[in-house]
């Protein structure tokens, strides 16, 4: 029998205000335990919540560039359930009413593009997060995180394969990023995944019975993790047995899956609309306005890029990545007029080689754009070359040229600080290469008796003899005038 998979994915996005979704206590990730939780975080008697409109303000964004419907009129309600580091004893979230509703993103696999659907995107509170290590056989409870706004975003059940929802993945986390609603961090969990994982045979119209795999925070993981679980139901319905309607959690060092706990259904929840918050009421006004907000989105960016600078697909792509590498790049080859397939090959190669080895995102690049701009023009018009352009580079990256007011002269500070210009001078040249050739003889006689490939030995010679700093253009011409003298 042939199988099909059914995939739907909810993702956990935490949301880039500085306050809580309830409350005036902080957001930031990473203080000690328990110092941002406040009265509302952690359910004192009396307190009231106090609707944070920054967090609506987010999620009409999203809503407005994936082309759902934005409700005017939504509803916050209680999710009772038990835990230790859910504080109230329910979490305030959206159930019958949300936000967001009616959307979708456009995937593509392999060449095939695809339309996947968005049920919901709606607004909640974070629950406090439990601590296992380092307590004895103890718990500990983190209320940092307690009530720290997100915004879950519900896709339809469109994705038949691991490829096809990372795909999803991997676009939606894109677009938040560039919104500038989450930074995206699923280290962090501020991004994070739920995979509603079945399958049935192919053609049958109902769908089977759903495993979810919890909070898995890597693509890598993600994809695994699904293709485990596919295989997973599949051997166990081909003998003879059925699929349990449960919760699982995604074993990465044995790369499988294991039961966590039963599923629980909406009824389990007992949902009700809360009523210490009113309804949230969007007028048009409000809603034009985030609209007028919104950035150039990946897409479009990408095309305008590739389209205006003369790129590849594949440059066009790395240098869109984030809303902010695309603005450095721009603003290098604007600043430097250097011809913008030189400048995206040093971005993509040297430039992201530092960042990777430091884990930076270009936004904490040592080298600013303007730094950046001023190296690209001195290699574009020959000043270095691509050797003495990656000592420049290195440079840069320590910290040199700091002491310049003006940032765009910090290369060609380095440059002097250095020596690293090119020789362009053809008499100090010529007298390089007279050297090399006269102790050279017998490759200047292989040469001249038809082995033209001992021309590199020359080149390499006299790019040796200067450090590197000749200009190769020049060394060619003036060499093979010489040889062929």
């Amino acid at each position: 029998m042939k199988w099909e998979s059914v995939i739907g994915l909810e993702v956990h996005t935490q949301l880039l205000t500085a306050s809580k979704i309830f409350s005036g206590a902080s957001a930031m990730y990473g203080s000690e335990p328990n110092t941002q939780a406040c009265a509302v975080d952690i359910a004192l008697p009396g307190v009231l919540p106090v609707m944070n409109v920054e967090a609506a303000r987010m999620a009409v964004k999203l809503g407005l560039v994936i082309g759902a419907e934005i409700n005017r009129h939504s509803v916050f309600a209680r999710k009772n359930y038990f835990y230790p580091d859910l504080p109230k004893g329910y979490q305030i979230s959206q159930y019958e009413l949300p936000i967001v509703k009616n959307g979708y993103i456009d995937i593509e696999v392999n060449g095939t593009k695809k339309k996947i659907g968005i049920t919901r995107a709606h607004l909640e509170e974070d629950a406090g997060k439990s601590l296992h290590e380092d307590f004895h056989g103890l718990s500990g409870i983190d209320l940092n995180r307690a009530g720290t706004p997100l915004l879950e975003i519900v896709s339809e059940p469109d994705m038949r394969s691991a490829a096809e929802a990372v795909a999803y993945l991997k676009k939606l986390h894109e677009l938040v990023r560039y919104l500038e609603i989450c930074d995206g961090n699923m280290q962090e969990g501020s991004f994070r995944c739920d995979a509603n994982v079945s399958v049935r045979p192919k053609g049958q119209e109902t769908f089977g019975t759903r495993a979810e795999l919890k909070n898995i925070n890597s693509f890598k993981f993600i994809e695994k993790a699904i293709e485990f679980e596919i295989e997973r139901q599949i051997d166990v319905l081909e003998s003879g047995g059925e699929v349990v309607q449960e919760t699982r959690l995604y074993d990465p060092d044995k790369g499988e899956t294991r039961p966590l706990r039963g599923k629980e259904e909406a009824h389990d929840y007992r949902y009700f609309p809360d009523p210490d918050l009113p309804p949230l009421e969007l007028d048009e006004a409000f809603i034009e306005a985030v609209r007028q907000t919104l950035p150039e989105l990946p897409d479009a960016k990408r095309a305008r890029i590739k389209r205006d600078y003369k790129l590849s697909d594949y440059d066009a792509g790395v240098l869109t990545a984030t809303a902010k590498m695309a603005d450095y790049y721009e603003r290098a080859v604007k600043e430097s007029k250097s011809d913008p397939k030189l400048v995206a090959n040093w971005i993509i190669g040297d430039l992201s080689a530092y960042l990777n080895k430091e884990n930076l995102s270009i936004e904490h690049s040592a080298v600013s754009a303007t730094k950046f701009a001023g190296l690209m023009k001195n290699i574009d018009d020959g000043t270095l070359s691509v050797k003495t352009g990656k000592q420049a580079l290195e440079l840069l990256w320590k910290g040199e040229g700091a002491d310049v007011t003006d940032e765009s002269a910090a290369a060609e500070s380095v440059i002097v600080k250095f020596d690293l210009a090119q020789i362009g001078d053809t008499t100090k040249l010529e007298q390089v290469i007279d050297k090399v050739l006269a102790a050279s003889g017998a490759q200047v006689q292989q040469y001249r008796s038809g082995q033209e490939k001992v021309f590199g030995y020359f080149v390499g010679q006299v790019m040796k003899a200067t450090g590197g700093k000749a200009n190769p253009k020049q060394v060619n011409e003036i060499l093979k005038k010489k040889l062929n003298g």
